[in-house]
């Protein structure tokens, strides 16, 4: 089982706590890490955040801004006519007579970024937030409506009408049920 790199860490002091004598190679052979990781581990408690890796210089760099551009077309271009990534390579090397970077790298690149252009162009086109106000007389306008409802009446279904009108104004509603007369209904 692997020890993790705070046990190790911890591991390696304890042995150093034990005998002050050990050397660096012999604490760096017992655990099979490298002698800096014993010297990490003597200084401090805490091992060091891990270092991310960051390229300086990318092979996309010089058609990054080409290739871009071609996704933001696709955004209204119809299902079949968007760019494949094949298509954006070949169009590199004979348009713009780029083909340093290979298929997977440029893959790679478009599968990252074709998301992140989408966001962006819905961040564009968002619904701000608001409202219309809106302003009605007292009873100049009322909304109807009809509906058919069933209502139980001593224990048996009988179909009636529903009549609801809404005043505009002030949102008050008057609701009236009404008896079906029409026979088989």
């Amino acid at each position: 089982m692997r020890l993790s790199r705070v046990e190790l860490f911890e591991n390696i002091r304890r042995d150093v706590r034990l005998d002050p004598q050990i050397s660096l190679r012999t604490l760096a052979t017992k655990y099979g890490v490298h002698r800096r990781t014993v010297r990490q581990a003597m200084a401090s408690a805490i091992p060091p955040p891990r270092k991310s890796g960051q390229r300086q210089f990318r092979i996309l760099d010089p058609a990054i801004h080409w290739i871009d551009a071609m996704l933001r077309a696709d955004l209204k271009a119809p299902r079949k006519q968007k760019h494949t990534v094949e298509r954006i390579h070949k169009c590199l090397a004979d348009e713009h007579d780029f083909d340093a970077a290979s298929y997977s790298t440029l893959r790679n690149y478009v599968r990252k970024r074709r998301p992140e252009i989408v966001a962006e162009d819905r961040e564009g086109r968002q619904h701000l937030e608001g409202m219309v106000p809106q302003d009605h007389l007292p009873g100049e306008e009322a909304e109807v409506d009809f509906a058919d409802v069933w209502v139980r009446v001593a224990g048996e279904a009988v179909k009636c009408h529903l009549f609801t009108l809404r005043l505009s104004h002030s949102g008050k509603a008057v609701h009236r049920v009404f008896l079906c007369t029409i026979e088989g209904a």
